[in-house]
């Protein structure tokens, strides 16, 4: 067994999850019958689900708890440049989906789902969330009070000895593991989950939304492409471009298969130690990243906001579109971790619009039928800009 665990990890992992799409393809084209291959990706998905609570809550605990008094991070600027970059985003999609409106036929119905009705909901929500019982945060995927109670033992356990603080290191490392050897079996359940697309409703099940895929992928690009690399030139005064395709191609690809932004913090903190980063501040910064730092769902919430209104013939004035890019920034940090949270948003920012509440859900359907290549971009976007922002960060503080 061990020598097929070898063999198989041995196999670059990009190879296999490209092996894995095309076999999900072709079983679902020869034999879209036999649904227990879709199982695979079922699996995958719950592995990760479960694992990525407990991974965030440990990681934060063991940075706060180990930290040492007098070292010095980079804290403040990272957590601006957070701001600022999902901020520029909601901007971003909103010109895009001025330049490019797009109009969608809208399903006679969709599966009921519960949203908020207002800014004062999500944040009531929001702190809520940050007291809500820290074992129902961790069954629940409540990352906001997953990161507010890892951050309150942190600090409680700094006092520890340092016996203690070994325990609390060997745990996160043991949880990484897992989640590594999740990554490692990404391949089997992408086919999975890939086989299930392609099997329930076939190749062109994008096809009909292809131009509202077209303006989301195309934002989020750009943003990753250029307002990123913007970001780091203006903070590091530095050629920006190595750092940034480094992330895409270490942090990125494995964000969009696993489409889970706690899921790849391992791969981030792996990425900032080989860019030899400060351990004490991305230790910190990249779990607070996974929660916080959501450009592509500004990019999400703001381009399906607006194609309803497009859809419905509102016209949107200046003033309603500047409220929509705050509101699309502060909402999308408070996005649900889980795929498709950003989502639920939705209805929030259509509001502004006057859309009826129906309506609003039937956009949040079309949503989640496009989800398999949205929330993977979406998911690539968020993840490798926690790495570029902490490394600009970090190259801004060597410049002075």
């Amino acid at each position: 067994m061990k020598n097929i665990w070898q063999a198989w990890t041995s196999v670059n992992l990009v190879l296999r999850i490209v092996a894995g799409i095309v076999l999900g393809i072709i079983l679902a084209l020869v034999m879209p019958n036999i649904t227990a291959i879709g199982l695979f990706g079922s699996l995958f998905v719950g592995a990760l689900k479960s694992v990525a609570p407990v991974l965030v809550f440990a990681l934060v605990i063991q940075a706060i708890a180990t930290h040492k008094a007098g070292a010095k991070t980079n804290m403040g600027s990272i957590i601006v440049l957070y701001a600022i970059g999902t901020f520029s985003a909601g901007l971003i999609a909103v010109v895009a989906s001025f330049l490019f409106p797009t109009t969608l036929t809208l399903p006679p119905s969709t599966e009921e789902v519960a949203a908020p009705s207002g800014i004062s909901e999500v944040l009531e929500t929001l702190l809520l969330n940050i007291v809500s019982n820290p074992v129902s945060a961790i069954a629940d995927a409540n990352y906001i009070g997953i990161l507010a109670w890892a951050l309150v033992l942190g600090f409680a356990l700094k006092a520890a000895s340092a016996q203690t603080k070994d325990v609390i290191v060997n745990i996160a490392e043991a949880i990484s593991k897992v989640v590594q050897w999740i990554i490692q079996l990404a391949p089997i359940g992408i086919l999975g989950l890939v086989f299930n697309v392609v099997a329930e409703s076939g190749l062109s099940t994008l096809s009909e939304y292809g131009r509202l895929i077209m303006v989301l992928v195309g934002c989020m690009l750009f943003i990753a492409l250029v307002v990123n690399p913007l970001i780091v030139l203006v903070m590091a005064r530095r050629n920006p471009y190595p750092l940034i395709f480094l992330t895409l191609r270490e942090s990125a690809l494995t964000a969009f298969f696993t489409r889970s932004s706690a899921a790849n913090i391992p791969v981030n903190m792996k990425l900032c130690e080989k860019l030899n980063l400060n351990k004490d501040t991305y230790a910190v910064s990249i779990p607070l990243g996974a929660t916080v730092n959501m450009a592509g769902a500004a990019v999400t919430i703001a381009v399906l906001s607006l194609a309803a209104a497009h859809t419905l013939g509102i016209e949107v004035d200046l003033w309603t579109a500047i409220i929509l890019v705050a509101l699309t920034a502060v909402s999308a940090a408070g996005a649900s971790g889980v795929p498709g949270g950003s989502l639920l948003l939705i209805p929030l920012a259509t509001s502004l619009f006057g859309v009826p509440a129906d309506i609003a859900m039937q956009i949040v359907g079309i949503g989640f039928i496009i989800g398999v290549v949205q929330d993977s971009f979406e998911t690539a976007l968020n993840s490798s800009s926690d790495v570029v922002f902490t490394a600009a960060a970090e190259y801004a503080k060597e410049r002075k």
